[in-house]
């Protein structure tokens, strides 16, 4: 057995006991794995801060290389979460926001794109909003 600290979509932090990492992204799959206080099966399993001691002497190259190699890879897996479990909702993005924030449509993952005047509307109305920059998918830029 193998404890993860998992967090909803609402920020609330609980542990979940599992087989193995395989059995928790199963859950997360089937949606069965549910935050014990709101209920919400939009669960993760919670990330730790890192600490990263830096040598007196200069960096080397490679060591220098492995951390962006390792910046790349967490790149790709936020990428790749997003891509698989947040509907891209383009141009919409502020209005669907708005709709789920007042109870108008049901509450989901959504993803898309804002202007500067919109994100000053959904920071007025109270909207969370979580902006991350996501790597560019190659086959995007084909016709």
């Amino acid at each position: 057995m193998i404890v993860f600290d998992l967090e909803c979509i609402n920020g609330h932090t609980f542990e979940g006991w599992f087989e193995d990492k395989n059995d928790l992204e199963k859950q997360q799959d089937q949606g069965i794995l549910t935050c014990p206080v709101c209920e919400t099966t939009s669960v993760v399993q919670k990330q730790h801060l890192i600490a990263i001691k830096k040598s007196s002497r200069n960096t080397s190259h490679n060591a220098m290389q492995a951390r962006q190699e390792a910046m790349v890879e967490l790149s790709e897996k936020v990428t790749e979460y997003v891509e698989k479990n947040f509907e891209d909702v383009g141009t919409n993005f502020t209005k669907k926001a708005l709709k789920m924030h007042y109870g108008a449509e049901e509450y989901r993952n959504i993803k898309g794109t804002t202007t500067k005047e919109e994100d000053k509307i959904l920071a007025k109305e109270g909207v969370p909003v979580f902006r991350i920059p996501l790597a560019k998918n190659p086959k995007d830029d084909l016709n």
